[in-house]
């Protein structure tokens, strides 16, 4: 009768039962990277909110307030009454250009990396012809000396400087804050005296410079929206509702230019009260840093069953192939050392770049469990082959967290490579005979 010691059922079921265990510290780690990933985020918006949050620079645009007067009936009395209620009409200019460029910074926080920015932004174009008649209100009910001009953006504490609002040819300070939350929540108006006279053009023009954190985005509120920006950042991500027409992205930074017509927007030039939103439509950049440290470490975790389960396999097939019997602990020692490397390669990334991080851990592994299996093997050619195999499979792992576009194709293709090799020098085992008697003197 075989001991368990020989037995091959009693093996195989003790590799697969360490191997999934093994799964329990490694969910953990993924747990502290997910930790770790979001103090950085606490971080980066305490860093935000007091630098200048996401910014979003919605219109410009003009809304003019107007009186509706409307019945209600008292059941008390039974009487009925006329309700004077103030509501806005919001007209869209004809056309807009907007022209800027982002100049971001690197901040800290701790061990952080947070992208800021300043940018400086050009905003002119024309509001034509404005024919009061069309929407039917009555001229007389239209607050024409009470007009705002709007521009709306997130976060006010990023305005650098003061704006002021050339129309006309005439310069106009602009205030804080908005008079009507249909369109925008957050923003700076400036006090305008409309004409009812529906064949004057308004020409605008004015300057910002503000400050926000990682994403600047833009509304397509102009019949004609034309929006060139450029920047020094070499990693940018162009997102939103509208990609760029035209766009070039070398080492030295980007540019890119976006044409949005009314047409390919779901709302119109002009409308009263909240009965369309801009939101949807907005478009623009994220200053994305490369890849981050949490992200990699991430991505490099998912593969820890591939590297647990591979090397048990070369394990156990050195017992099978050489007659020499490897204890379940030792199996457990070495899977313990394999989950480590991942704790090295976090904590040691969060202090240097993450290529020097990888490789120090990797190499820490690789040296401990090279020692180990030469302390228990006793053989230096088994030592080798042992440590080729975990180096390739370090070496595979770190090609692929290197790719953002190509590492599924990558990872697949090697995952194939590596179940072929196990096929093929599996092939002459006969498992139906097969034991692991140790070798005799």
């Amino acid at each position: 009768m075989k001991t368990l010691k020989t037995n091959i059922y009693f093996k195989v079921g003790a590799i697969v039962v360490i191997a999934l265990l093994l799964l329990i510290p490694t969910s953990m780690i993924e747990s502290l990277i997910f930790e770790r990933e979001n103090t950085q985020r606490q971080a980066i918006t305490e860093v935000s909110s007091k630098w200048g949050q996401e910014q979003t620079i919605s219109g410009p645009f003009i809304s003019i307030p107007y009186y509706r007067y409307v019945k209600e009936f008292s059941k008390k009395d039974s009487t009925e009454k006329v309700i004077q209620v103030k509501e806005y009409l919001h007209i869209l200019p004809s056309k807009l250009n907007i022209s800027g460029n982002i100049n971001p910074e690197k901040r800290y926080r701790g061990i952080y990396e947070i992208v800021v920015y300043n940018s400086k932004i050009n905003i002119s174009g024309n509001f034509d012809n404005v024919d009061f008649n069309t929407f039917d209100i009555p001229t007389e009910n239209i607050l024409l000396d009470k007009a705002e001009f709007v521009v709306g953006i997130d976060d006010l504490r990023g305005i650098e400087e003061q704006v002021a609002l050339e129309w006309n040819n005439k310069e106009i300070p602009f205030n804080p804050g908005v008079s009507s939350n249909d369109v925008v929540k957050s923003g700076i108006n400036a006090q305008l005296v409309m004409n009812p006279d529906n064949n004057l053009k308004y020409n605008f023009n004015l300057h910002l410079d503000l400050k926000g954190s990682q994403l600047l985005y833009f509304t397509p509120v102009g019949k004609v929206t034309d929006i060139n920006i450029s920047s020094a950042w070499s990693n940018p991500s162009f997102n939103g509702a509208f990609l760029p027409d035209s766009r070039e992205v070398t080492n030295k930074g980007f540019k890119a230019n976006w044409n949005v017509l009314h047409l390919n927007r779901n709302f119109p030039q002009a409308w009263t009260n909240s009965r369309h939103s801009i939101d949807e439509s907005a478009f623009g950049i994220d200053l994305l840093l490369p890849v981050d440290s949490y992200q990699k470490s991430y991505r490099s975790i998912r593969y820890a069953i591939l590297f647990i389960g591979f090397t048990f396999l070369v394990f156990f097939f050195i017992e099978v192939l050489n007659k020499i019997f490897i204890h379940p602990i030792q199996y457990i020692l070495v899977g313990i050392a394999l989950v480590v490397f991942y704790t090295l390669l976090l904590s040691i990334s969060e202090h240097l770049k993450y290529n020097i991080a990888f490789i120090v851990s990797a190499l820490s592994t690789l040296l401990l469990v090279s020692g180990y299996v030469r302390a228990i093997l006793k053989s230096g050619k088994l030592t080798m082959l042992i440590s080729g195999i975990l180096a390739v499979l370090y070496t595979f792992i770190f090609v692929i967290i290197q790719l953002q576009d190509y590492a599924l194709l990558i990872g697949s293709i090697g995952i194939f490579i590596i179940l072929g090799l196990v096929m093929y020098f599996s092939r002459k085992i006969d498992w139906y005979n097969l034991n692991l008697n140790e070798k005799t003197d």
